[in-house]
């Protein structure tokens, strides 16, 4: 249960050492440093992909990064799944068969380094994307869903992200990011930062002598907050928890979630 006292102390440092302006969207410089991709890979199946029932050898499976940062965990996610996703099958397929990974941040820079760092251009892209400006981001990810003719991401991840917008925008934005990614998802992978973690964030920012977030005291939705997220997904949003694939060093739950049938 010390994940969040570690989490804070890996920040913090980074605040001191580097200075990201306390990071208040969740956009840290060295993010992959003191939380690399292993702490969730460990925890995601190599066979993931043949196990939501896609043949990555016949047909192209679309993923998304939400809030990818420098797109370390991007390129982790896509080696950790796409080896043993074309082992599975008997076939290489044609064209545009297998995995297709697009990963978005608000922070340009990050953008920047992960589009010179990218060792798959082919596979892997990385755009600029703030998901809370609905009508840029849906144009942007409805065009990149256009050139793979497909209407849906077969698999989002959305890996501690929702604090960051819950407290820079408030409970409405939250849940309608998770309706959102519900929308144009077949599955969504869910990492929701705990409570506590909130808390340890508003701290941090204090310290720093900078403004508190514009939504922390006014927040409704407080608690379990991988909790409410599940209920807001299969109450309002047509999907359905499936696994969970377990707790990663910082405490925190990796829920699977698909949409229902006729949904």
């Amino acid at each position: 249960m010390a994940a969040c006292v570690n989490e804070i102390t890996s920040e913090e440092v980074l605040d001191e050492n580097n200075d990201p302006g306390a990071a208040p969207f969740g956009n840290f410089i060295n993010y992959y440093t003191f939380n690399p991709p292993e702490n969730r890979l460990s925890l995601i199946p190599q066979t993931l992909i043949h196990d939501l029932g896609y043949k990555a050898s016949r047909e192209t499976i679309l993923l998304l990064d939400v809030g990818c940062n420098s797109g370390d965990l991007s390129v982790a996610l896509y080696r950790h799944l796409q080896q043993k996703s074309l082992s599975l099958e008997i076939t290489a397929g044609e064209g545009e068969a297998g995995l297709h990974l697009l990963g978005f941040d608000l922070d340009e820079s990050l953008i920047a380094r992960a589009q010179k760092t990218n060792p798959l251009p082919q596979n892997i892209s990385y755009i600029p994307l703030d998901i809370t400006q609905d009508e840029g981001s849906q144009r942007q990810l409805e065009s990149y869903l256009r050139k793979h003719s497909s209407s849906s991401f077969h698999l989002c991840l959305c890996l501690a992200v929702t604090m960051w917008v819950h407290l820079n925008h408030g409970d409405a934005t939250l849940l309608k990011l998770l309706s959102r990614l519900a929308c144009i998802s077949q599955h969504l992978l869910l990492e929701a930062q705990p409570w506590k973690c909130y808390r340890s964030a508003a701290r941090r920012l204090r310290r720093l002598g900078r403004s508190d977030f514009d939504h922390f005291k006014d927040l409704k939705i407080r608690g379990d907050m991988a909790e409410h997220a599940r209920e807001h997904l299969e109450k309002h949003c047509g999907m359905e928890l499936v696994q969970c694939f377990g707790s990663t060093t910082w405490d925190r739950r990796l829920l699977l979630f698909r949409r229902k049938d006729g949904h």
